[in-house]
């Protein structure tokens, strides 16, 4: 597993619960280190026992626990250079949602070793989508509900998502877009701006 991927969980658990939490999690997978290093990779099973000791010790299911990790890489400000990887994928919820399927080869232009799951677009009808979600850690597609949840948020959509679970090794995520334009959304400009 890529190492960006360990330490988005890394930063996750040390902005959202603070150090102890992760000390917890680092002792109870049984990691001989503190720090994940974002170019390295690392065998799946160190990616599964943190994300299973990070439940444990948050006591809440590891589906929940993932979607909070969704919704942390799009909305905490510490990780504000992917939300804007992401808000070029379209200037719309809906077109967003159109250029998932680019979304993996889009990282991988920044980052040529990471591999995302594929993810592909289907659509149902008016405003009616699935998300289908393949990759190597089960249970991504949870991740992938509280990124769409958050990015709907930010776009100003309404939207109701629900993972539906696995069929074939394939992660299905339902997608009802009930208004594009809901809310006004977060501001959000191509050019990153200077503080």
């Amino acid at each position: 597993m890529h190492g960006l991927i360990n330490r988005a969980i890394e930063r996750f658990v040390r902005d959202t619960y603070g150090r102890d939490v992760w000390g917890a999690v680092v002792r109870d997978a049984g990691l001989e280190f503190t720090e994940f290093e974002s170019m390295l990779s690392y065998e799946s099973d160190v990616t599964h026992r943190v994300l299973d000791a990070l439940a444990a010790n948050l006591n809440r299911p590891l589906p929940d626990t993932l979607e909070d990790i969704g919704t942390y890489l799009v909305s905490h400000p510490k990780v504000e250079a992917l939300r804007r990887l992401l808000r070029f994928g379209g200037p719309t919820f809906t077109e967003f949602l159109h250029s998932l399927d680019d979304l993996p080869a889009r990282a991988q232009l920044a980052v040529p070793d990471l591999h995302l799951p594929d993810l592909e677009l289907c659509e149902h009808g008016a405003d009616a989508y699935s998300v289908h979600c393949r990759g190597e850690l089960p249970g991504f597609g949870h991740v992938i509900v509280g990124l769409l949840r958050a990015l709907a948020d930010d776009y100003g959509a309404l939207a109701l998502l629900e993972h539906k679970g696995t069929r074939d090794g394939c992660e299905i995520i339902d997608v009802r877009l009930l208004a594009a334009e809901h809310t006004r959304g977060r501001a959000f400009d191509l050019a990153a701006r200077a503080i």
